[in-house]
């Protein structure tokens, strides 16, 4: 049985995972998918646990997945959260559906109770049915905050603030100068999640923010060692297509940490394992087929094919060719 691991981030993440649980549908339909989900994005809000990422990848590998937008849920109402703002309450930049709340108060109500966020998550995977074991990254609470820049705000410079009020509110426009994960130091991976790593068959990191999203996932410690020490091959796919990020803002968040926001240097970003990195293999545009020889003597394979996952078709035919670049790997091990 292929048992295949997959760490994600949000809309990227988790679109890519429901073309891959298709494509093994049809091919390899005894397959077995795990989805380590990033949580640093999490947050309390109106006294509700959120968590962005989780969310989206249990509603779109469910079915309840906004299509247009790629998170929250279709047919949203926000009386709720009108209200609340009525009340001086809240954040008005980040306003949540009425279903969508409902998700967030079942989850708040089962950690207030003492489960843990894998308990709370397994929970609500009961009525979704995502297809695939979906674990946060760690059950402790880790918030990925934003250190604003001096020149950013007289009045706030130097200031950390969360990372969804710098991606949302700000919209990833107001310098900052470093990410700081809160919580991260005394986090441990959730229970299953080192396991997953070390026993699959195979390892996608799929187009998520190299930064704020997968970055996050591997500096909980445990994790990049875990990655590092798998047996199965670990396939990464870029998030970058000719020089600019698939969606929202990778690119700042890249340029934070002296990035360049290419495919080439995301790759390289990542490493190989040979050389302590975290990849043997790297997919690219074909738009970006010249990064192919930089990655090739940095020690990461490296193949271009179309990137764009437009829809269900195209989509799957990515996940068909991680998998056959996968396979490739372990013919040659």
């Amino acid at each position: 049985m292929t048992n295949i691991t997959v760490l994600a981030g949000g809309i990227g993440g988790a679109r890519f995972t429901r073309g891959l649980l298709q494509q093994l549908a049809a091919t390899e339909p005894d397959a077995t998918v795990t989805v380590i989900v990033n949580t640093g994005d999490d947050m309390w809000l109106d006294g509700l646990r959120i968590c962005p990422d989780l969310d989206t990848v249990m509603y779109t590998l469910g079915g309840g997945i906004n299509e247009e937008q790629g998170w929250g849920r279709p047919g949203e109402s926000r009386r709720a959260s009108a209200e609340i703002a009525a009340y001086g309450r809240g954040w008005t930049w980040f306003t949540l559906g009425d279903l969508d709340l409902a998700t967030h108060i079942v989850r708040s109500d089962l950690l207030r109770s003492g489960s843990t966020l894998s308990e709370a998550t397994s929970f609500l995977c009961r009525r979704w049915q995502p297809g695939a074991q979906l674990l946060p990254m760690s059950d402790t609470p880790v918030e990925t905050h934003a250190r604003l820049a001096m020149d950013a705000d007289e009045h706030r410079a130097g200031e950390l603030i969360h990372f969804e009020e710098w991606w949302v509110r700000y919209r990833a426009g107001v310098p900052v100068t470093e990410f700081v994960q809160v919580g991260l130091d005394s986090a441990v991976p959730a229970p299953g999640v080192v396991d997953a790593i070390l026993t699959a068959n195979l390892v996608i990191l799929p187009p998520s923010n190299p930064v704020v999203s997968v970055g996050t996932i591997l500096a909980v410690p445990g994790i990049r060692d875990a990655l590092r020490s798998t047996a199965a091959a670990v396939v990464g796919v870029s998030p970058i297509i000719a020089g600019a990020a698939v969606r929202g803002m990778a690119d700042a968040c890249l340029n934070t940490i002296g990035v360049q926001t290419s495919a080439e240097a995301v790759g390289l970003h990542y490493g190989s394992r040979a050389a302590n990195g975290v990849l043997d293999a790297w997919l690219v545009d074909e738009t970006d087929v010249g990064a192919l020889p930089a990655l090739a003597a940095a020690g990461i394979r490296s193949v271009a094919v179309p990137l764009w996952m437009r829809d269900a078709d195209t989509t799957r035919r990515l996940a068909a060719d991680t998998l056959a670049l996968a396979r490739g790997i372990f013919t040659d091990a």
